[in-house]
């Protein structure tokens, strides 16, 4: 189940996305191809918006960098609201990651007080037990969901539970341990729609550096045409392309993830994308106009 989240990306080409008014949501899309040749990292940014009319780009050009900078009116939860907060400890600021960092005070294993210091030989800030000299190491979560087209239409789910109540997803969720992404992304199907499905490839990897998570975005097929709200849902429902709900998606990856699919159905050919999402500080997971887009990848 997916709690609190959120994408996305290659090593050649440059894209300029240049904005434009839209009367049904933050901004309109269109873009424009200024160079083939690669660019450096810093060089390599341009501006993103969103509507549910965009024309799509090629995706011939493997390289996009993108930023959108109104922000929309939604709830931020306490994970993304904190993370540019840095630990109490005076040297800090020089070992701060660009992540969502939490500051545990106490250990997991003994429950003694911890400290925060730079253990030997490593470089980042990290909680360490004063009692059993254990360190506290945190890592990325995995999201792992599935892409099912019916009918060439697209079953999206209505969020029941915080955060972005109300809004739309693509049924996903956290990866357990003791399963596989696949095995994951079709429990949390089932979870989520109460729909039987069968994983047929990857599609998408973004990763969300800020929030420490990275999302596995299966395509997958139902075994069955039935599907029903799970615990976790309000509603589920089969979208065609043009009636997807863009102004009322709950989280920027699932955006992105259901753009690159238009993007290729209209090109002909599916293909395997990586990329990450820049969230910007102090956004909400459903902020679909704050976080950049970096394309690393596509295959």
């Amino acid at each position: 189940m997916l709690k609190s989240v959120q994408i996305m990306g290659s090593s050649s080409g440059f894209l300029s996305l240049i904005l434009k008014k839209s009367h049904n949501s933050c901004y309109g899309l269109s873009f424009v191809a200024v160079s083939t040749n690669p660019l450096p990292y810093s060089t390599a940014r341009r501006h993103e918006s969103v509507s549910k009319t965009d024309s799509l780009v090629s995706p011939a050009f493997l390289t996009r960098r993108t930023r959108c900078f109104r922000a929309s009116r939604v709830r931020a939860t306490r994970s993304e609201s904190n993370q540019d907060a840095t630990s109490s400890h005076p040297s800090s600021a020089a070992v701060h990651s660009a992540g969502n960092v939490l500051k545990i005070s106490f250990c997991q294993w003994c429950g003694g007080q911890t400290k925060h210091e730079v253990p030997h030989g490593e470089e980042k800030m990290r909680a360490i037990c004063t009692v059993c000299g254990k360190i506290a190491y945190q890592n990325p979560k995995m999201v792992v969901g599935c892409l099912i087209e019916h009918d060439k239409k697209i079953l999206l789910c209505k969020r029941k539970i915080e955060p972005s109540y109300g809004l739309w997803t693509l049924p996903a969720g956290y990866m357990e341990i003791g399963e596989s992404a696949a095995e994951g992304a079709i429990r949390e199907t089932w979870e989520e729609a109460r729909a039987d499905v069968e994983v047929q490839s990857p599609f998408a990897q973004l990763d969300i550096p800020r929030i420490g998570q990275t999302y596995i975005i299966f395509l997958a097929k139902l075994k069955k045409p039935h599907f029903s709200p799970g615990p976790e849902s309000s509603e589920c429902r089969l979208f065609a392309l043009d009636e997807i709900p863009f102004d009322s998606l709950a989280f920027s990856s699932i955006f992105v993830t259901l753009k690159l699919f238009i993007d290729d159905i209209r090109m002909g050919k599916l293909n395997f994308h990586y990329g990450t999402i820049n969230k910007r500080p102090g956004s909400s997971p459903s902020d679909m106009c704050a976080f950049s887009l970096e394309y690393h990848l596509q295959s």
